[in-house]
């Protein structure tokens, strides 16, 4: 665990050295991961190095600080967020059931509602819409679906990416949940870079960034300074 913290706190550095805004906190090394329900949740030392690894980052590196709870574990990542003054969370499946690499999981939204009040956790609550890597058990309207993760889920955000871990959104999906949701807040989960950044960024409210900043844009490698730099300075005008 003293390595793992130790790369992620030289991640975090890199991001805030290269202009980020903040740094999301997850356990992506945990692959295969456990669902992350209330019968699969991910297991104590993973949910313990979240927190060690995002105090850490708070403390030392001064940026704001998310976390996301491979793969959905919500209740995990509250605490989380709780605990360490984590600013925002991510949820991959707040809304909905998906049909994922590690089977069938369900939106827990009025579980998490409850816990998000009895922590008295004030922070931005973002949730995926046709999450990566998984496909919406029954067909989904991306308009409609959009709406009833604004309206109905308790999030504070919609997180849009591609299929897989970076790859870009596509942009007519972009304009369809945009024009639905109206001014509520969207933001891109995957696969923005310096080359898409004029198209992407202007019509986002924010983006979660990894592997366009990591070493031979490979996900698994540590994240190189000067691609840092190359995104921020690709998109200078800071979202929507």
């Amino acid at each position: 665990m003293a390595a793992v913290l130790e790369r992620a706190l030289a991640d975090a550095r890199a991001y805030a050295d290269g202009g980020f805004d903040g740094v999301v906190v997850e356990n992506f090394g945990d692959a295969p991961f456990h669902k992350g329900t209330r019968d699969d949740p991910a297991p104590p030392d993973a949910v313990a190095g979240l927190a060690i690894a995002a105090a850490r980052i708070v403390a030392d590196i001064g940026l704001p600080v998310g976390v996301n709870c491979l793969r959905n574990d919500g209740m995990a990542a509250l605490g989380v967020a709780a605990a360490t003054g984590a600013r925002w969370v991510r949820v991959n499946v707040l809304a909905g059931a998906y049909v994922t690499d590690q089977g069938v999981i369900e939106g827990e939204a009025a579980r998490l509602a409850a816990y998000r009040r009895q922590l008295g956790w004030q922070g931005m609550l973002l949730a995926d819409h046709l999450v990566k890597h998984a496909a919406p058990l029954a067909p989904v309207d991306a308009a409609a679906g959009a709406k009833d993760v604004a309206e109905r889920s308790g999030a504070d955000g919609i997180v849009l990416s591609g299929r897989r871990t970076g790859e870009p959104v596509d942009l007519a999906l972009l304009a369809t949940v945009r024009a639905a949701v109206g001014g509520f807040p969207v933001w891109l989960g995957a696969g923005l870079s310096p080359a898409n950044a004029a198209a992407l960024w202007p019509a986002c409210d924010g983006a979660i960034v990894g592997t366009a900043c990591k070493r031979d844009g490979r996900v698994d490698q540590p994240v190189e300074p000067a691609r840092v730099r190359a995104l921020r300075a690709a998109c200078p005008a800071g979202p929507r």
